[in-house]
């Protein structure tokens, strides 16, 4: 996007602000594939809906969103530019805002204060916030984060392709995570740092090549911003050009514990999440959630169909009390003729 486009994007975005209407049908909190997919299809529904998204999303540092047909290579940013203007398009409108609490009024309806003071109104949420990556403390590894340390071999296997490969156990699914990138590979080590193979892992490990180093890990050795290595705490260097490691994934939910709703550890052991049914609901009458927050290796295309899914809910929610009111309304007139 020029500069120019982008100056305007974000004029358009302020000029959003000014204009918002204090209640809409669903208010959707997150702006990633996920909530966007969701108030796409709930505008074009012709519900009133309003976006509040941070504008800090989780694959930012990646230079393309890989596996999701149609957009395979896109930008993050330029996908999710992309998704406001399809909202906008329908009527729905964005804001670029953080949400720190949520409350239901005395009327049932949800309220959501904004970062500049004002409140707006919701029938429905769509809770889309996603999740934050923690990563090991490891100098220079965060730096690394989206480039040449990676996480998801789906999503960065064919760029790394061949290259001399390194995995940082850092969780359960680590052992899993070094056989998968040999799919990728056939240059794999995998650092243990303190990790024990069980007797079949090692023996899976030594079947396809995959060297272990049980050294403790010191630091990441960067060269010209180029991964050079692993430094290992007596000094050496075991050279890589690229590191997998997986993220604990913490939920961004602490805005909804005002509402009774709060994450807890994910079955896998990667994280903690909501959960939901699987039409998105939460155990909050009102409140659905899709995307990471829920699913925390979902990717982009997973998250957006959550988010469609959701949507399709929330509206027949909504067209179930849209016509419980009518029916009330109805009978009402019809005694007051006779």
């Amino acid at each position: 996007m020029s500069s120019l486009a982008r100056a305007w994007w974000i004029a358009e975005v302020v000029s959003m602000t000014e204009m918002l209407d204090n209640r809409y049908d669903v208010v959707v909190i997150g702006g990633g594939a996920a909530g966007l997919n969701g108030a796409l299809m709930l505008a074009r529904a012709r519900r009133s809906v309003l976006v509040l998204d941070s504008g800090t999303p989780r694959n930012a540092p990646a230079d393309g969103v890989h596996g999701l047909l149609g957009v395979e290579g896109t930008p993050p940013r330029v996908l999710l530019e992309r998704g406001q203007s399809e909202v906008r398009q329908y009527g729905g409108r964005v804001v670029n805002t953080v949400v720190d609490a949520v409350r239901r009024g005395a009327d049932g309806v949800f309220e959501v204060p904004l970062a500049d003071g004002r409140v707006v109104g919701a029938r429905r949420l769509l809770v889309t916030s996603g999740v934050i990556d923690e990563l090991p403390d490891i100098p220079g590894l965060r730096e690394r984060w989206g480039r040449d340390v990676v996480h998801c071999p789906y999503c960065h296997g064919w760029e790394v392709r061949d290259l001399a490969i390194g995995v940082l156990a850092n969780g359960p699914l680590a052992v899993h995570q070094a056989l998968l990138f040999r799919q990728w590979s056939q240059n794999i080590v995998f650092f243990a740092r303190g990790a024990v193979l069980t007797d079949e892992q090692a023996e899976q490990f030594a079947a396809r090549g995959i060297d272990v180093v049980s050294d403790e890990v010191a630091a990441v050795e960067v060269i010209d911003d180029r991964l050079a290595g692993v430094r290992l705490a007596d000094g050496t260097v075991v050279e890589r050009a690229v590191l997998a490691v997986g993220s604990r994934t913490v939920a961004r939910a602490d805005f909804l514990t005002g509402l009774g709703l709060r994450a807890e550890e994910h079955p896998s052991g990667v994280g903690d999440y909501i959960r939901t049914d699987e039409a998105g609901r939460t155990d909050v009458p009102g409140v659905w959630a899709a995307g990471n927050l829920t699913n925390p290796v979902a990717q982009v295309g997973a998250a957006a169909v959550a988010g469609a899914v959701a949507a399709a809910q929330i509206n027949l929610d909504l067209l179930h009390e849209d016509t419980q009111i009518a029916v009330t309304g109805y009978r009402a007139r019809l005694a007051v003729q006779r």
